[in-house]
């Protein structure tokens, strides 16, 4: 008898890389943390318990398992070196993006977007960026660290220019990162009331969304090293990411989640839920 490789993948994600169109990737790293540690468990942790998962989304009326994405697994990442963890993640997006692919990233703390969101402009010169978060994320440096969780939407930033990133939930940050979101970016604190504003001028255009699960209220998801009260809920959430599949998305990530503050996993199963419809949704819009 032949027996074969025992290799995790999140449920339902079979396809050979030849064939996908969508490669998921984690990216364990979680060295800038400022406050609570643990996000390099959670890519781990997503992967391992989406087998509690149906492959079938009642949202979307989808099957993972009529999907073409494959799981390309967990980087291996420096620890202690953001900028080269950042190049790490950088040189795996930007091999999924030149095959003509979406990338889907598993994070980790919010710092690893930058990597990916990096290789995805470099592609697309004209994307914009969609951000869920509670915390604004446009220092400038912190702590005199220029790669950070609290400078990473600001590093984006960089690269794109004024009126490219829409910000959602936002309700945690320094005074001038708030004036700065309002002169430069497009903002809505507290909630994503206003995306449909957002997705009516974005049709057409590149779109990559970022996702820090710490956007969401606590008492729904207490797994997170940045707790932050007043967020929003699970289902508008996932109401936001049906809606947002219908752009171009180029590419997407799922961060912060840090499975050791939440022991009765329910923060898990909600990312691996979020996680799964996400794929869905996409792979339903590449399709048409």
């Amino acid at each position: 008898m032949k027996l074969n490789a025992n290799i995790a993948t999140f449920v339902g994600c079979k396809t050979d890389y030849d064939n996908a169109q969508i490669v998921l990737f984690g990216a364990p790293f979680d060295s800038t943390t400022s406050y609570r540690p643990g996000t390099r468990f959670g890519p781990s942790a997503i992967r391992t318990e989406s087998i509690g998962l149906e492959t079938y989304s009642p949202y979307s009326d989808g099957d993972l398992i009529d999907c073409k994405i494959f799981d390309s697994g967990d980087l291996v990442l420096p620890f202690g070196s953001a900028e080269r963890a950042l190049e790490e993640i950088y040189q795996r997006t930007k091999t999924i993006v030149d095959d003509g692919k979406i990338p889907f990233m598993l994070g980790g703390e919010h710092t690893v977007t930058y990597g990916a969101f990096k290789a995805v402009f470099e592609k697309y010169p004209d994307v914009h960026l969609i951000h869920f978060d509670a915390h604004t994320d446009l220092r400038d440096t912190y702590y005199g660290e220029w790669y950070s969780h609290a400078t990473v939407i600001k590093r984006c930033y960089d690269l794109v220019g004024d009126k490219k990133i829409y910000h959602f939930g936002l309700r945690s940050g320094a005074r001038d990162e708030f004036i700065f979101a309002q002169e430069h970016d497009i903002l809505e604190k507290h909630s994503c009331k206003t995306l449909d504003l957002a997705l009516a001028q974005l049709q057409g255009k590149p779109v990559y969304i970022t996702i820090d699960l710490d956007c969401l209220d606590p008492s729904f998801f207490p797994g997170t090293g940045t707790p932050e009260s007043g967020g929003i809920s699970f289902m508008e959430l996932l109401d936001s990411v049906l809606k947002m599949s219908h752009l171009k998305v180029v590419g997407m990530d799922l961060n912060e989640l840090s499975p050791i503050y939440d022991q009765s996993q329910a923060s898990t199963a909600l990312a691996c839920k979020l996680t799964r419809e996400s794929l869905i949704a996409l792979s339903l819009n590449v399709k048409k």
